[in-house]
C-alpha cells in the first residue's frame, strides 16, 4: 500500500514509520506487564445467538486458562478502578470528592417522571439486550495470560465463522450498497464460494463510511493475525507456527479479491488511526496522579504508568 487514505488527510508511509519506530515497541513492552497481561474472563459460557459448538477444531488452538496463584494480589483485589490506597487519600480525590458536592445535580423526580421511567424500563426489558459482559466474579470465571494465548490462527472456519461475520455485517443498519466477501458457503456455487458484486460506496455519507470501515478493519486485522501466526505444521512434538503467505495472498491479493484486498488494508490503517485519536483523548484521565495501573507492585506499576504516559506523549 502506497499514497493517502480515503477520507483523511494521511499517507501510509507515515503511518508505517510512526507505527514501526514510536508505538509498536512501546506497546510490545507495554503488554508484559501484569496490569495488561491478565484478563478475567468466562470462558463456558454458551453463544447467546445460536446453539454452537464451542469445542476447538485444532487442539493447539484452545485458549490455557492461568492459575490463580499466579495472579498478581492488586489484580485479584477486584478493584474496577485499580486505584492503589495511596492514591485513594490523596488530596486530589478529596478535592474531586468536594467538587462532586458543590456541582450535585437535582436528583429529585415527580411522581409523573418516576411513572414514565417505570414504562421506559419495561420497554427496555422487552427488547434484546445490546450488550451483555462477562461477570468476572462468576465461579465458571477464569484468569488468562494474553502472552501465552497469542492472537493467532485457531482452527476456526467455515459455515460458524462465517455465520459470525455475516451477521456483524447483515445487521447493521448501513452498509455499501454491494462489497465483495463471500456469500453463504454452503449455497451450492459453481467453483467454491460465492462472492457479491465489487465494492461500491454510492449513496453512503460520510459517517455510515467510517463505521463500516472500522468494522472491515477488525475484520483486516483478525485476517491478518491469523496468516501472521499461522499453524504451518501440526506434530507430535512442539507445533510450528508462522507466516502463511498463500492465505494472505487469498484474502488481500488485489487479484484475488478482484481489488477488494487493499481496501481491506486501508480500513485497517484508518482504524489504527481512529484508534490513536481514542487514546489521546483519554489520555488527560490517566495523566492524573489519583490514577494508578495497581497490581499490587508498586515500582511496576509506576514503570507501566510511566510507559502508558509516554506513548500517549506519542499519540498526540
Amino acid at each position: 500500500l502506497t499514497g493517502v487514505l480515503d477520507d483523511c488527510l494521511c499517507d501510509i508511509e507515515s503511518i508505517d514509520d510512526f507505527n514501526t519506530f514510536k508505538i509498536f515497541p512501546k506497546i510490545q513492552k507495554l503488554q508484559e506487564r501484569d496490569y495488561f497481561r491478565y484478563y478475567k474472563v468466562n470462558l463456558k459460557r454458551p453463544c447467546p445467538f445460536w446453539a454452537d459448538d464451542g469445542h476447538c477444531s485444532i487442539k493447539d488452538c484452545h485458549v490455557e486458562p492461568c492459575p490463580e496463584s499466579k495472579i498478581p494480589v492488586g489484580i485479584k483485589a477486584g478493584s474496577s478502578n485499580k486505584y492503589s490506597k495511596a492514591a485513594n487519600n490523596s488530596r486530589e480525590l478529596e478535592d474531586c470528592e468536594q467538587a462532586n458536592k458543590l456541582g450535585a445535580v437535582n436528583s429529585t423526580l415527580s411522581n409523573q417522571s418516576k411513572e414514565a421511567f417505570i414504562d421506559w424500563a419495561r420497554y427496555d426489558d422487552s427488547q434484546d439486550h445490546f450488550c451483555e459482559l462477562d461477570d468476572e466474579r462468576s465461579p465458571d470465571a477464569q484468569y488468562v495470560d494474553l502472552l501465552l494465548n497469542p492472537e493467532r490462527y485457531t482452527g476456526y472456519k467455515g459455515p460458524s465463522a462465517w455465520r459470525v461475520w455475516n451477521s456483524i455485517y447483515e445487521e447493521n443498519c448501513f452498509k455499501p450498497r454491494s462489497v465483495y466477501r463471500p456469500l453463504n458457503p454452503l449455497a451450492p456455487s459453481r467453483g467454491g464460494l460465492e462472492f457479491v458484486c465489487l465494492f461500491s460506496w454510492t449513496g453512503l455519507c460520510l459517517e455510515k463510511r467510517v463505521f463500516y470501515k472500522l468494522i472491515s478493519g477488525l475484520h483486516a486485522s483478525i485476517n491478518l493475525h491469523l496468516c501472521a501466526n499461522y499453524l504451518l505444521e501440526e506434530t507430535w512434538g512442539k507445533p510450528r507456527w508462522g507466516p502463511n503467505v498463500k492465505e494472505f495472498t487469498r484474502r488481500f491479493d488485489p487479484i484475488e479479491t478482484k481489488g477488494e484486498g487493499p481496501r481491506r488494508l486501508k480500513n485497517l490503517y484508518f482504524l489504527y488511526l481512529i484508534e490513536l485519536r481514542a487514546l489521546s483523548k483519554v489520555a488527560p484521565y490517566f495523566e492524573r496522579s489519583v490514577v494508578d495501573l495497581y497490581t499490587g507492585n508498586g515500582h511496576e506499576d509506576a514503570e507501566s504508568k510511566a510507559l502508558l504516559l509516554d506513548i500517549f506523549r506519542d499519540t498526540k
